[in-house]
């Protein structure tokens, strides 16, 4: 199989908008993860970047290959990305305009997990706790409700998030 090499364009945003165009024209050709060639990017494992003092960097250190593609998707076929609109989870780290990788094979999230839901025909993302026998679904955000799902409710999961993508926040 040869090497995927995408030519994105330099500004952040604009390359952003071409790895999810790409990723979902993957997506719309219902093409598994799994039949796609790599998405790969070098990756410094023996490199250590510290978040405190700096130290020095050896620029001759080498790279080994890593698929991002697969490395974000741990079950590839039953995975895809969607953008979120709103803000009742930044306590997890997920904000408007993020991008989430959520994988449709879980459907049983625990209440740590952040869940893709439809609730009455309306798509949101939240915790899903079951409180004696009664669903819940949960924001992280104290500026929402916690959502009572009742039996008369339309009421699925439709997956698990495994990694948010967005770029670093002040």
């Amino acid at each position: 199989m040869s090497q995927y090499n995408p030519t994105f364009p330099t500004d952040d945003n604009a390359a952003l908008s071409a790895i999810i165009e790409t990723m979902a024209d993957f997506q719309d050709n219902a093409t598994p993860v799994d039949n796609l060639p790599p998405l790969v990017m070098p990756y410094y494992d023996t490199m250590q970047v510290v978040a405190g003092f700096p130290v020095p960097l050896d620029n001759d250190e080498l790279a080994q290959n890593v698929d991002l593609l697969r490395m974000l998707c741990p079950n590839p076929e039953a995975s895809y990305l969607v953008r979120v609109h709103g803000d009742s989870m930044v306590g997890v780290g997920i904000y408007d305009g993020d991008i989430l990788i959520v994988d449709k094979s879980n459907r049983s999230p625990s209440e740590h997990d952040v869940a893709v839901c439809e609730l009455n025909g309306e798509y949101t993302i939240k915790h899903v706790a079951n409180r004696q026998g009664i669903l819940f679904l949960i924001p992280a955000n104290p500026a929402y409700p916690e959502i009572e799902i009742s039996p008369d409710d339309a009421f699925c999961i439709w997956g698990t998030v495994t990694f948010t993508i967005h770029k670093p926040r002040n």
